[in-house]
């Protein structure tokens, strides 16, 4: 892949909804990036929304996105049964990718696009902002230095209460729902950041009239001994908390826990030490762009801090939950 290294990044942006309006926001005030098209399934919301931010050109289908040959990486902001369709014509017509959690439907789809991007060398980044989060990344970095010894379990939890409608997203098969792929993808990604692939998955879940999962709860086991005790829920309101604990300490998150404002860390024998975030700039997506531009110019075809084994390992967790909870989609 060709390094971008005498200009900005050229950003198209496919779908028009709320996610992609505040990537946008974001990705306007990220320095040296611009962006130049959007596209939605008709004209008219595309350029609605290119006259709301001031993008020059607005494509009523996907494909003419695709071909837009001043475009070097799109952001997919659409359902999530749709990602795996919309990011594979986007490689194929040759613009590079950053696609919305979770990357697909499953597994299989996210080894397909994975396959897809390698084969065209381009960039495909899953927009998991939570590796990006600096709080997060100090994090980690305590863990691999020894802060609270070896990491013995991880306990998340996301959820909130969503108004029962078979006509919304977030309760239709069709479009991915349920509140594993939807919610339940961050106490996933954050375990296995931390702990890596699970040897074992175990999992139980309320579903919905529809057959998608409304409360579910999930053990992951790991060849080490170490346990993840992770949930998510759209009908309770959850503290979106996380809690690592480790041989020699622990540390803990005591809100959003996915793009945190703070943590304590608990050191055996010591007073607690309370870390406290610099002020969070825009709604945050901001890290991803800046990620994908970075590596862009550096002529990567993954970000080592999302790396796309990464996110294809958390697919086959996700998988293998859905497996438990007796959810399927259409088609699969």
């Amino acid at each position: 892949m060709k390094a971008v290294t005498d200009r900005p990044i050229r950003w198209g942006v496919l779908a028009t909804g709320g996610i992609a309006a505040s990537f946008t926001e974001d990705l306007l005030g990220v320095e040296g990036a611009e962006v130049v098209a959007v596209a939605s399934r008709a004209e008219g919301p595309a350029r609605a929304f290119a006259d709301r931010f001031g993008i020059p050109r607005a494509y009523g289908t996907w494909q003419e996105l695709a071909a837009d040959r001043d475009v070097d990486v799109v952001y997919v902001a659409t359902p999530h049964a749709y990602h795996h369709r919309a990011a594979t014509l986007l490689l194929e017509g040759g613009r590079s990718v950053l696609c919305e959690k979770p990357f697909t439907l499953n597994a299989g789809q996210t080894a397909d696009l994975v396959a897809t991007a390698r084969t065209h060398d381009l960039f495909l980044m899953e927009a998991m902002w939570t590796y990006l989060d600096p709080t997060i990344r100090r994090i980690t970095a305590l863990v691999a230095d020894g802060a609270i010894g070896e990491v013995q379990s991880v306990h998340a939890d996301f959820g909130f209460t969503a108004a029962h409608d078979p006509t919304h997203r977030l309760w239709d098969p069709a479009l991915g729902g349920g509140a594993l792929l939807d919610l339940g993808v961050y106490p996933v990604s954050f375990a296995q950041l931390l702990l890596g692939e699970p040897e074992s998955v175990h999992a139980w879940a309320k579903l919905s009239p529809e057959g998608v999962d409304a409360n579910t709860g999930i053990v992951l086991g790991h060849a080490n001994g170490a346990t993840a005790l992770l949930a998510c829920s759209l009908t309770a309101q959850s503290g979106q908390r996380a809690t690592v604990q480790g041989s020699a300490g622990r540390i803990e998150i005591d809100r959003d826990f996915f793009h945190p404002d703070g943590f304590v860390l608990h050191r055996d024998g010591r007073e607690p030490e309370e870390y406290r975030a610099a002020p969070r700039v825009g709604h945050g997506y901001g890290l991803e762009a800046a990620e994908v531009g970075r590596c862009l110019r550096d002529g990567l075809t993954e970000s080592p801090l999302v790396p796309l084994d990464g996110s294809l390992a958390v697919m086959r967790t996700l998988d293998a939950v859905r497996d438990r909870i007796g959810v399927r989609y259409p088609g699969e």
